[in-house]
C-alpha cells in the first residue's frame, strides 16, 4: 500500500487515550455510538460535564433520526441535541450533567455555539475530551481547537463504526467518504486559517 494512503488515515483518524478532563464535547450528529462512548467515559470519571451540540444539518434542514447504532433507541426527536440528549440519559448519564447546545446546524457552528454555552457559564476549559466517529476526528478537532485554543484537546472517537482506519480503503463509500473528509479539512479552513495567522 502506498505510503501516502497511511499518511492520510493518520491525518484524518485521530485518537488518543481520554485522561480526567473539563468537559466531554459531542459535536452534531445522528449517530448513537458517540454518546454512549460519551456515558461511558462520563461514568468511568473523566468528566462531570458532558455537552453534546447540535440542531440538524443545514442540508437537511431537520433531524433525520438515528444513523447507527447496535441499539436503536426509540423516541421522537427533533434536534441532533435532543437525541445524544436521550441517548446519554439512557446509558446513566444525569440531567444535571448534561449542557444544552441546539442550534448548530455545521460543525463549526458546534463549536462556536459550545464555546458560547462554557463561557455563558463561566468555566474555564484548560482540557476536554472530543467523542465524535472516527471519520470526523480531524476536522472536529480542528474547529473546536479553533474556538478553545487554551485547550488541550483528546480526541475519542467512538468505536465498532462503520468507517473506520482499517476498513476505510476496502469499500468505494469508505474511500469517498475519507476522501471527502480530507477536502473539507482543506476548504472549510480558508478563511478561518487567515484569520488566525494573517
Amino acid at each position: 500500500m502506498p505510503e501516502w494512503i497511511n499518511d492520510i488515515t493518520r491525518f484524518i483518524f485521530l485518537e488518543d487515550a481520554p485522561c480526567p478532563a473539563d468537559i466531554l464535547f459531542i459535536p452534531g450528529n445522528g449517530h448513537a455510538e458517540p454518546s454512549e462512548h460519551a456515558a461511558r467515559l462520563y461514568k468511568a470519571g473523566y468528566a462531570q460535564l458532558v455537552l453534546p451540540s447540535g440542531r440538524f444539518s443545514i442540508g437537511s434542514g431537520a433531524f433525520g433520526g438515528q444513523k447507527s447504532g447496535a441499539r436503536l433507541y426509540d423516541g421522537d426527536f427533533d434536534t441532533e441535541w435532543a437525541f445524544m440528549r436521550h441517548v446519554l440519559l439512557s446509558c446513566g448519564v444525569p440531567d444535571e450533567a448534561i449542557l444544552r447546545e441546539d442550534e448548530a446546524t455545521y460543525t463549526y457552528q458546534n463549536a462556536i455555539f459550545s464555546r458560547r454555552r462554557t463561557d455563558e457559564r463561566g468555566l474555564c476549559i484548560r482540557r476536554a475530551l472530543l467523542c465524535c466517529v472516527p471519520l470526523h476526528a480531524r476536522r472536529a478537532k480542528m474547529y473546536y481547537q479553533t474556538l478553545f485554543p487554551q485547550a488541550e484537546f483528546r480526541v475519542c472517537p467512538a468505536p465498532h463504526t462503520a468507517i473506520t482506519r482499517e476498513n476505510w480503503t476496502h469499500t468505494p463509500e469508505g474511500i469517498d467518504a475519507v476522501l471527502g473528509e480530507l477536502e473539507r479539512c482543506g476548504s472549510q479552513f480558508h478563511d478561518i486559517l487567515r484569520e488566525i495567522l494573517l
